[in-house]
């Protein structure tokens, strides 16, 4: 990931999307955002700092992501999630300067309403409850000091060992997928923790 000073710079290097980019920082910029270059792409804030938009670049489409888009509103139905394991983002995605053009009053009217959201500190509804791995729930029936350990992960660290473990596609694989975390459980330790 290359560091750039600013947006300015960002679109300097930019061989993908610079042209939508373009079309689009006039609209954010009129919805009084501060522009930014966070985790390595053009952030949009308040004023206050909290993080409304950020833009990203894939191969087949730039995207344009909500921090909090799944609070919004959709009456246009232009909003996609991120992903199947993400909760709160969701973003818009353009393929061309017309894209972009075609809806440039219906993303100045969802940035103005997550805008409110992020200065509301509103918060996000729980994620829906997610059920175990059935390998991985009859393994902490079985083993008092494993799932008091496992209790005592924070939610998000206990949801990706589950991912980690449901990702698996045979039961032999995802019980060898418990038994290689088991140590880090036991330590109190999240699946990447160094």
């Amino acid at each position: 990931m290359q560091d750039h000073p600013d947006v300015d710079a960002y679109l300097l290097d930019s061989d993908r999307w610079p042209d939508e980019i373009t079309a689009l920082r006039p609209i954010l910029l009129s919805r009084g955002l501060t522009e930014t270059i966070k985790w390595g792409k053009p952030c949009y804030c308040t004023g206050g700092g909290e993080n409304v938009v950020l833009i990203q670049e894939f191969s087949d489409h730039l995207a344009l992501m909500f921090f909090r888009g799944v609070l919004l509103d959709d009456p246009e139905q232009v909003l996609h999630a991120q992903g199947p394991n993400t909760h709160g983002p969701k973003r818009m995605e353009f393929t061309s300067v017309g894209d972009v053009e075609s809806i440039a009053e219906v993303i100045a009217t969802y940035v103005d309403a997550a805008i409110h959201h992020a200065e509301a500190g509103t918060e996000l509804p729980p994620r829906p409850e997610e059920e175990l791995a059935t390998e991985l729930s009859e393994r902490l029936a079985d083993d008092d000091e494993l799932a008091e350990a496992f209790e005592h992960l924070t939610p998000g660290r206990q949801r990706e060992y589950n991912l980690h473990v449901s990702g698996a596609k045979r039961t032999e694989t995802r019980k060898r997928r418990i038994d290689g975390v088991v140590p880090r459980i036991l330590e109190g330790r999240g699946l990447r923790d160094r």
